[in-house]
């Protein structure tokens, strides 16, 4: 009898097991959930540090990023210094905002499908197409309202400008250009790193983007819009500095390196003959 009886109480646990959770358990479940979340929601500082990490995070190791960034730079001090009106100003800062917001969620999205698969798929190639795509919607608006708004405030600058570099004395231009090609190959050959065109210390193209920036600041002597030329020709410099960097082709070092001798072969070329 007595084994009946344990059986009993056995299958009626059992029974009790597949029918599930009573009222009471669905309760508890219940506030057990919502009190989770209520300890996992961050406070307000903390979206916003996270917000902050997020954008730090796609600068860091989105390059597209931080050219779109650059580009929106100059585009805002080149709007300020024509002098734009106002509505024209909100115009470019909402494109630029577009812009900058379509390339984060373009990288949210990369970041993402790989996390997921790391084999071909059809669907996450269309996934990034689509995300890249809509960057690239973002950009090309972005260029149409900057075209329509800076166009015509440009011309005649650009054209006084064309004109400065075309009475620009050529020997100057040319004798920067040869010294700090020979220079270059001529500290590789010396330390025998590298090759004259590739690698080694100091960086060519580097010294070669800084000459430029030099004899752009020069040949731009009494222009009007002289500063704006000058800093643009300088973030090219840095631009062409970067990627000998990002690419593995140069150490830090070897570009910062270029970069001194192009500005100083340049200097002594322009005092000397100009």
């Amino acid at each position: 009898m007595r084994d009946k009886g344990e059986r009993g109480k056995r299958d009626g646990k059992d029974q009790a097991d597949r029918v599930g959770p009573t009222e009471g358990d669905d309760e508890k479940g219940n506030s057990d959930l919502a009190q989770g979340l209520r300890q996992k929601q961050p406070s307000v500082i903390q979206s916003f540090n996270y917000a902050c990490d997020g954008i730090i995070g796609v600068l860091r190791r989105d390059r597209n990023m931080r050219l779109h960034l650059a580009i929106a730079v100059v585009v805002l001090v080149v709007a300020i210094l024509v002098d734009v009106s106002r509505l024209e100003l909100v115009a470019l800062i909402l494109t630029i905002a577009l812009v900058l917001i379509a390339e984060t969620v373009n990288a949210a999205v990369e970041a993402t499908v790989d996390l997921t698969t790391d084999e071909y798929s059809p669907v996450a190639k269309f996934a990034k197409d689509a995300s890249a795509g809509a960057v690239l919607i973002a950009s090309i608006t972005s260029v149409a309202v900057g075209y329509l708004i800076l166009a015509n405030r440009l011309t005649e600058p650009s054209i006084r400008l064309i004109g400065r570099v075309r009475d620009a004395p050529v020997n100057a231009t040319i004798g920067v250009l040869v010294v700090t090609i020979i220079f270059v190959i001529a500290i590789k050959a010396i330390l025998s790193r590298g090759t004259p065109l590739s690698g080694g210390f100091p960086s060519g193209h580097a010294a070669l983007g800084f000459a430029g920036w030099v004899s752009i600041t020069f040949l731009t002597e009494g222009f009007d819009h002289r500063l704006l030329v000058s800093v643009l020709a300088l973030i090219m410099a840095l631009l062409v500095a970067q990627t000998r960097v990002e690419s593995g082709i140069h150490s830090t070092f070897e570009v910062v390196a270029g970069a001194v001798v192009g500005t100083l072969i340049s200097l002594l070329v322009f005092q000397t003959l100009i």
